[in-house]
């Protein structure tokens, strides 16, 4: 009763890895049920796991199952005041003094409030949207970011897209990017994808 599928063991949380590795392996045929229950409590605690995530740092997704990437990045000479500036005017220059080098999506700004900046992105062909979030934490003289972008339907390869819709809004000139007010320097200190997105700025600067 349960179509066969596989989930490597990588590329889950690590609440729940135990049951996903004896039991998401399994076939409907070789499950039984006692199996079957402890796929679907793992499912549930994976899922709370992203919930939680979601609510902390990330836009969130009506579809359970969708791409998204993350990022840490730290701008050692540029305030938090002004990365975020820089992206506003990334989005308010559109498409005259800035657009989008990964193939010519659209961005609005959803809202700004406080140490967050949320905003939304329409791909090029004008068929998907997309929900992006960053946190800004003062760092020193600079700042730490926090972004993130989830896919709002079902998906799972994003060729890059969630990762790009972050990094074209606070890549610099070093990076091969058009800055506005402010040309960034940024440091990666973390990143990662769901199973099936990728990462690489190349991937970006191609419209």
């Amino acid at each position: 009763w349960l179509k066969p599928f596989r989930l490597k063991p990588s590329h889950a949380p690590e609440l729940g890895l135990a049951a996903l590795r004896s039991a998401l392996t399994l076939t409907p045929f070789a499950m039984s049920r006692c199996a079957a229950a402890r796929a679907l409590l793992a499912i549930t605690a994976v899922g709370a796991v992203f919930a939680s995530d979601s609510q902390k740092r990330c836009p969130g997704s009506a579809s359970w199952i969708r791409a998204k990437a993350q990022v840490t990045v730290s701008t050692p000479t540029a305030s938090c005041s002004q990365v975020a500036d820089e992206m506003k005017a990334r989005v308010a220059g559109q498409p005259s003094r800035w657009h989008d080098p990964h193939n010519r999506g659209t961005f609005a700004i959803s809202y700004s409030s406080g140490n967050q900046l949320a905003l939304k992105r329409l791909t090029g062909d004008g068929k998907y949207t997309d929900k992006i979030m960053f946190t800004f934490e003062s760092d020193g003289a600079g700042c730490r970011v926090f972004g993130c972008s989830e896919s709002q339907v079902f998906s799972i390869m994003d060729f890059g897209t969630n990762y790009c819709n972050l990094r074209m809004l606070y890549c610099g000139s070093a990076d091969g990017c058009k800055p506005v007010q402010h040309d960034l320097t940024s440091i990666e200190v973390d990143a990662s994808s769901s199973f099936g997105a990728s990462r690489s700025l190349e991937k970006c600067l191609v419209v």
